[in-house]
C-alpha cells in the first residue's frame, strides 16, 4: 500500500513474508518506509523550522506502526532511537532528502536513516549543561547494536523482539490504570523520606490491597536511585516526581522518573551484581523495568506489584 502524505512523503506498508524472503530490503514482514524532501533555512546552520517538525511526524508514524504490529513493548524507546537518528539526519544531511525505514526483521526491530552524507557519524561527549550532543551516546545505550553503512550515508540501530526475564519484561501495562496519585519531589535526597511519608498516605487513597509495606521500601529505593543517579550534581532546575497508580487488574504501579536519559547497567543493577537496591527491590516482589520518559528529557523507572500479600 502507498500513501501519499504531505511534503513529498511516500510510506509503504508490508505484508508478511517467509523467513527465506526476509533476507531481501523488498520483504520484510512489516516495514514503514518514508522519505521526504529537506527544507533547509539559508538564513541558519542548524535544523529549519519546517524541518524540525519531522522528528515528532516520524514518532507518531512509528507508534502507530508498532500498535499495528502488536509490538507496543518497543514503543518508548523506539520512539526515541527514532527520534534521535532523524535529528541527527537532519543535522549533518547534505542530500536533499532523508530516507527512513523502520521494519521488523527476525527477532528484531531495525531502524535505517539515510542522509545522503558519506561522513561517518561518531558519538562524541557532552557536558552536563550542553543542549546537543548526547544523540548518539543515546543510541549506544539504548540500542541493542547500531552501526553505520559501508557508503557512511545509512546509520541504523537494532531492538531485540525477544523478552528477557519476566521481571526485566517491557515496562508497557496492558491494564488500564484507574486511579493514579502524583507525588512531587524535591531534586535532593530529602526527596526519599518525602517519598515513604507521603507514600504511605497516597497507597491508603488509592485503596490498593496487596503488600503495602513492600511497595513503600521499594518506593523508597527508587527514589534514593534516582537521587544518587538521576540528578548531575550542581546542576540547577533539575525535577524528581514519582507517580503511584492502580490499573483495572488490581496492579500497583510505582513510577519513578529523573533527568537522566541513561541506565546502561540496569540489567546488573536488578541482579545484584552492582549495588544492591534494585535487587532488594525484586526480592519484595517487585517486577523491574525502565524506559525513557515520553518528553525525552529523562527515564522512569517502573516497579509492578501483582495484587495480595507478597510473601517474602
Amino acid at each position: 500500500m502507498t500513501t501519499n502524505l504531505a511534503d513529498q512523503e511516500r510510506t509503504r506498508r508490508r505484508a508478511s513474508a517467509t523467513a527465506d524472503e526476509m533476507r531481501s530490503p523488498a520483504s520484510r514482514r512489516s516495514c514503514l518506509e518514508v522519505s521526504f524532501a529537506r527544507r533547509p533555512d539559508p538564513e541558519s546552520s542548524g535544523i529549519s523550522e519546517a524541518d524540525a517538525a519531522w522528528p515528532q511526524r516520524m514518532r507518531r508514524l512509528a507508534r502507530a506502526s508498532l500498535t499495528h504490529w502488536g509490538r507496543s513493548d518497543l514503543m518508548e524507546t523506539a520512539e526515541l532511537l527514532l527520534t534521535e537518528l532523524v535529528t541527527n539526519a537532519l543535522r549533518h544531511a547534505r542530500g536533499a532528502e532523508i530516507g527512513v525505514r523502520f521494519y521488523l526483521k527476525d527477532d528484531q526491530l531495525v531502524i535505517e536513516v539515510n542522509d545522503g552524507s558519506p561522513l561517518v557519524p561518531v558519538p562524541r561527549p557532552a557536558g552536563p549543561d550542553d543542549e546537543n550532543g548526547r544523540g548518539l551516546l543515546l543510541v549506544e545505550a539504548l540500542a541493542g547494536s547500531w552501526g553505520v553503512s559501508a557508503d557512511g550515508t545509512t546509520t541504523w540501530c537494532t531492538l531485540p523482539l525477544t523478552k528477557g526475564p519476566s521481571d526485566m519484561e517491557p515496562a508497557a501495562v496492558t491494564a488500564p490504570v484507574l486511579r493514579e496519585m502524583p507525588l512531587d519531589l524535591p531534586p535532593d535526597s530529602s526527596a526519599v523520606t518525602i517519598a515513604r511519608v507521603s507514600g504511605r498516605t497516597k497507597l491508603t487513597m488509592l485503596d490498593w490491597h496487596g503488600n503495602g509495606h513492600a511497595a513503600i521500601a521499594v518506593l523508597g529505593t527508587l527514589v534514593d536511585n534516582a537521587v544518587a543517579y538521576g540528578l548531575t550534581p550542581g546542576k540547577t532546575r533539575q525535577s524528581l516526581s514519582a507517580r503511584l497508580g492502580v490499573t483495572e487488574a488490581q496492579q500497583l504501579i510505582i513510577d519513578v522518573t529523573d533527568p537522566n536519559p541513561l541506565f546502561p547497567n540496569f540489567a546488573e543493577a536488578v541482579d545484584g551484581t552492582i549495588g544492591r537496591g534494585l535487587w532488594n527491590a525484586r526480592q519484595h516482589g517487585a517486577r523491574l523495568s525502565w524506559f525513557v520518559a515520553s518528553d525525552f528529557e529523562g527515564k522512569t523507572v517502573r516497579a509492578t506489584f501483582q495484587p495480595g500479600r507478597v510473601d517474602l
